[in-house]
């Protein structure tokens, strides 16, 4: 048990599922629940999926900065910034929003959305949360003169490295792990726990790498670190945590409950998953073992109230209940 929904003296529901804490080398330091049985990470494992991006030479050939970077490991909220930096970064490769294969749907930014509502303007590919990621796995394939067409399907270059590149990282076996198709369109494999946050925590402390990797990961965590609004969107957990403790967390959402992190002054990295998939729920839970971890003084926990202990209110804002973690978070 993660975390309990509480209303007036009653816990009135609960939320179950498991997490790992791990370092470089694959030693748990923390865990509860399954960790051993694969999930599918979703968008929490973008980080990795980047690698190739910077190890192609992609990222220097077109001159990509942070701001680039960030966005390639981006579940971004189709704010305006978002759209417009990704448009932008699509046009210095020569390429357009028609090339993504990432699919259209509104910003989950609410003003965002109702702002094309109010225009009668359809969504476009650009709003995708995972446009960045795409235009970045199409960089890679300008950068090597490949045909980028169907670069989302197993069998591309494109995706060939980025599934060998989370393969290494968090020594999985990819081609004995159970598959399928993550909502933007690419394979998605099914990891351990343990596997993932031993891939974040490769790019936490990455001196067992080879040099080129080293490098890719630590530019990495510094874009996420530098550009937190470009990774989330206003409001989200990542973005709150990484503006009051960037030197300590990078954190990255994925859908289904999923959360990752990686944390370099630690050394460690971590995986969480919630079983029935709420993301309310995995919220506080990656909140609480942030915090149990020793990831924020005290100023910043104060900062981070809000996310580490909700408040429920009723619809006449009414406080009603709250949203706590568990015991498995007694440590």
């Amino acid at each position: 048990m993660l975390v309990e929904i509480v209303r007036g003296a009653m816990v009135e529901s609960r939320h179950r599922g498991a997490f790992a804490v791990v370092d470089a080398a694959g030693k748990i330091v923390r865990s509860a629940g399954a960790v051993d049985q694969p999930v599918f990470p979703r968008s929490a494992i973008k980080p990795l999926q980047a690698l190739p991006l910077l190890e192609t030479g992609a990222a220097d050939k077109y001159g990509l900065g942070a701001e680039e970077l960030a966005l390639a490991c981006a579940s971004h909220h189709g704010e305006p910034v978002h759209v417009q930096k990704v448009s932008a970064w699509l046009c210095r490769i020569g390429m357009g929003e028609g090339d993504l294969e990432c699919g259209a749907h509104l910003p989950t930014d609410v003003p965002s959305a109702q702002a094309l509502i109010r225009g009668s303007q359809p969504p476009s590919q650009l709003h995708n949360n995972c446009s960045g990621k795409h235009t970045g796995f199409l960089c890679t394939a300008a950068c090597l003169g490949e045909d980028h067409r169907g670069y989302i399907e197993a069998e591309h270059p494109v995706m060939r490295r980025v599934i060998t590149a989370v393969g290494d990282m968090t020594g999985t076996d990819m081609a004995r792990a159970p598959a399928g198709r993550d909502g933007c369109g690419i394979p998605v494999i099914g990891l351990t726990l343990q596997a993932m946050a031993q891939g974040m925590a490769r790019m936490a402390d990455p001196t067992g790498l080879h040099d080129e990797r080293r490098a890719a990961s630590t530019r990495i965590l510094d874009a996420m670190a530098a550009h937190p609004l470009l990774v989330d969107g206003t409001g989200g957990l990542a973005v709150e945590v990484m503006l009051v403790a960037g030197d300590q967390v990078r954190l990255k959402p994925g859908a289904e409950g999923v959360f990752c992190a990686a944390l370099p002054k630690l050394g460690l990295g971590l995986a969480l998953k919630i079983e029935d998939g709420a993301g309310r729920a995995a919220e506080v839970a990656v909140a609480a073992l942030l915090d149990r971890l020793g990831c924020f003084t005290d100023d910043q926990r104060m900062a981070l109230h809000p996310f580490l202990l909700p408040k429920i209110k009723n619809v006449a804002g009414v406080e009603v209940g709250v949203m706590r973690p568990a015991a498995a978070f007694d440590f």
